[in-house]
């Protein structure tokens, strides 16, 4: 079996999936506590690097994306596959689990 080396570049969601960079969680508390890796939560704010083509429609066309790459997007907790390319994390998701575009 060859071997595949993935990159963001590499990478292109099919359909109504998007590719999501995850932001860095919380390094510590607003009361200025430091958090162990075992207490942070999965932050659930990124940035879009990559999208599909959309959805197909009933009569063979397709359905625009509402997100663009470069949009910072609030998505559900425990959405999408995470992925992890180098040292960054990402979440590839279906289009329907991101909640809002983040201006």
């Amino acid at each position: 079996m060859a071997a595949v080396s993935l990159s963001v570049s590499t990478v292109k969601p099919l359909g109504d999936r998007v590719f999501v960079k995850v932001s860095a969680s919380e390094e510590k508390t607003a009361g200025g506590l430091y958090l162990p890796d075992t207490a942070k939560e999965k932050p659930q704010v990124g940035e879009v690097v990559s999208i599909g083509d959309g959805k197909f429609k009933d009569d063979g066309s397709r359905m625009s994306m509402d997100v663009k790459v470069g949009d910072k997007v609030l998505y559900s907790k425990y959405a999408g596959t995470d992925i992890k390319l180098g040292t960054d994390e990402y979440v590839l998701l279906s289009e329907k689990d991101i909640l809002a575009i983040v201006s």
